[in-house]
C-alpha cells in the first residue's frame, strides 16, 4: 500500500468519517469541487480519499498517453488499487470509474503530481512509480507518449532516472 501521510494513524477515524467505497457521486460537483482544490495556486494537501483517487487518475493517465486505454492497462489499474489499498473488486472498479472520470477533467499531470508527491512520503514514492511502470507494460508494448510521461511524473515526483530505470527493471522481472 503506498502510505499516505499520517494515513497509518488516522485509518479508523477516516474509515468513519468517508463515504463507503461505491457510493455513487450524488454529481459531478464533487469532482468540481477536487478539482477546485487540485487547481488552487496553493492547494492543501490530500486527504487519504483524495490522494488515493488523485494516484488512480495518475495511473489511468499514463494507461491513455499513448490514446489506446487497453483492457490490459485498465485490468492492471484495478488489480494494482485492489492489492495496495485492500479494495473488494466491485469497490476498486468504482474508484477506477470515479478516476477515469476525474483523468479526463483533470487539468495537467503537473498539477497530479504535485497533489501526490504532497500526500505519499518519498520513500513510498517508488512505489508509485513502480505502480506506473507496470501499467505501461501491461498491454506489451513500450510507447513513447507512455514513457515520456512517467519520466515527467517521475521527476516531478522526486524520482531520478536511475531510480526510475532500476523499478521498471523490477516490474519488467516480475511480468
Amino acid at each position: 500500500m503506498w502510505p499516505i501521510k499520517g494515513e497509518l494513524e488516522e485509518r479508523q477515524l477516516q474509515k468513519n468519517k468517508l463515504p463507503q467505497p461505491g457510493t455513487p457521486p450524488t454529481s459531478l460537483s464533487m469532482f468540481a469541487d477536487f478539482l477546485k482544490r487540485l487547481t488552487a495556486p496553493a492547494p492543501s494537501p490530500l486527504d487519504q480519499t483524495d490522494a488515493r483517487l488523485a494516484l488512480t487518475a495518475l495511473l489511468v493517465r499514463i494507461a491513455r498517453a499513448d490514446d489506446h486505454y487497453s483492457s490490459a492497462e485498465a485490468l492492471k489499474i484495478e488489480r494494482i488499487v485492489t492489492e495496495r489499498y485492500a479494495l473488494a473488486t466491485a469497490d476498486a472498479q468504482n474508484l477506477m470509474r470515479d478516476a477515469e472520470t476525474l483523468e479526463a477533467e483533470a487539468p495537467d499531470t503537473v498539477r497530479f503530481t504535485r497533489a501526490i508527491k504532497d500526500a505519499v512520503p518519498h520513500e513510498e514514492r517508488i512505489a508509485v512509480i513502480e505502480a506506473m511502470w507496470s501499467v505501461v507494460l501491461a498491454d506489451g508494448e513500450r510507447d513513447a507518449e507512455e514513457d515520456a510521461l512517467l519520466r515527467l511524473s517521475a521527476n516531478l515526483l522526486g524520482i531520478n532516472d536511475k531510480d526510475s530505470a532500476l523499478a521498471r527493471q523490477r516490474v519488467s522481472t516480475k511480468q
